[in-house]
């Protein structure tokens, strides 16, 4: 996650008018399922907007006006739940860089259970599958709370039962950098793999019953993570090596190795394509960064300046059709019994033609057209999720 890049539409150029083009409607036959299928997807970004007081969670705002792809409004629309995110920017591995990301991450937890529980007639935090499903059949939208980078824990590994206590179900390693317990996918091959550390790490989070993350580790850590892991793990985040050559995704060999250990991997819609990130754009998604410290104002022209440049110079020169086709081909590696969606929403995701959330049943669309039956839908939406997250707590203390 690299915060509000929003690789967004060419067609981004009206974004800041009333104008604009809306999600095309799924015909009624593929609306209907995807109304009927629960859905979950498994990186959600935005509590990078919880601390800003201008904005807010319960309302529906509009992906040409609003950087938040993501709101209470818009899951209402198209999404059931998900994980939501507690990133953690990686900093220097010293006891200082320990101090600060563990004070952030405890705060950016608190900012999800303060947004979250402010509204209890509309959505819950959630740690286990059936409190999902039973959130569901009441009406609601379901948050989980997953960690993307541990970095915050320092070299004391039992900060782990913390989060845990506080409702973290997932958790993965590593982010951009490699850290003290691994090796990033981009980072330089520290450890080569895991560190020592990182190996206490999985026997932890497997005593915790934890989900293990894999997405954005390196392919020597995913190795050893799926060697040493007591249950299956998950990439939530993450895309097919074969159709796009980055080392942020999973080739073909892994995927088999993950789908023989009974893992999944979550579609991501960011590394799809080759990203372009300009002098223009660094310094705008700095100023995104700490938006909450701006004026309503400021947000606005911050905003209608990061839509004009989508416009001109997109991070993705890619749209749903390079998605779906990425997503057939995960399909086709892995099959539906372990394949998940994570697009990456408010922490680089997004495309042409794929905005925000109220594009998601496209998706339930072209997997009908594809063959695909509804027991599969109902997998590749959250039962592969739920399987795993079952397998973790059975596997507890293991």
């Amino acid at each position: 996650m690299r915060p509000l890049i929003l690789p967004l539409a060419a067609l981004a150029a009206a974004s800041c008018s009333t104008g604009g083009v809306q999600p095309a409607e799924a015909p009624p036959a593929a609306r209907s399922l995807h109304d009927r299928l629960l859905t979950l997807d498994t990186h959600l970004d935005t509590p990078v907007w919880f601390a800003n007081p201008y904005w807010k969670f319960g309302d529906r705002h509009d992906w040409r006006t609003d950087l938040a792809q993501v709101d209470l409004g818009r899951m209402d629309a198209a999404l059931d739940g998900g994980m939501f995110v507690i990133y953690t920017r990686q900093g220097p591995v010293t006891p200082q860089g320990f101090a600060d990301a563990r004070a952030f991450a405890f705060k950016r937890l608190g900012e999800i259970e303060r947004t979250i529980g402010a509204y209890p007639d509309r959505i819950r935090l959630v740690t286990t599958p059936a409190q999902a499903i039973a959130a569901d059949r009441a009406g609601k939208r379901f948050a989980f709370i997953s960690i993307e980078n541990s970095y915050p824990l320092g070299e004391d590994i039992s900060l782990l039962d913390a989060f845990y206590k506080r409702g973290v179900r997932m958790a993965g390693p590593v982010h951009s950098k490699d850290n003290q317990l691994a090796d990033s996918a981009t980072g330089s091959r520290t450890w080569k793999g895991l560190s020592p550390l990182g190996r206490k790490w999985v026997a932890e989070m497997n005593r915790l019953g934890m989900l293990i993350d894999g997405s954005h580790s390196s392919d020597d850590t995913f190795d050893q993570m799926l060697e040493l892991s007591k249950a299956p793990i998950i990439l939530s985040h993450s895309g097919p090596r074969a159709m796009f050559d980055h080392p942020r995704n999973i080739d073909d060999a892994r995927i088999r190795k993950l789908v023989a250990k009974g893992g999944a991997v979550c579609m991501n819609s960011f590394f799809v394509a080759k990203a372009n990130y300009t002098a223009e754009r660094n310094r705008l998604s700095d100023m995104a960064d700490n938006i909450a410290s701006l004026t309503p104002e400021q947000q606005k022209k911050l905003t209608a300046d990061i839509r004009a440049l989508d416009a001109t110079t997109p991070v993705q020169d890619a749209d749903f059709e390079i998605y779906m086709r990425n997503l057939l081909y995960l399909l086709k590696v892995a099959g539906p019994d372990h394949v998940c969606m994570g697009a990456d929403w408010d922490g680089g995701g997004g495309l042409r033609d794929f905005e925000d959330i109220t594009y998601l049943p496209k998706i339930t669309e072209r997997l009908i057209a594809a063959g695909y039956s509804e027991a599969d839908l109902a997998k590749i939406w959250s039962g592969n999720v739920f399987r795993l997250l079952r397998a973790a707590e059975a596997a507890k203390g293991r």
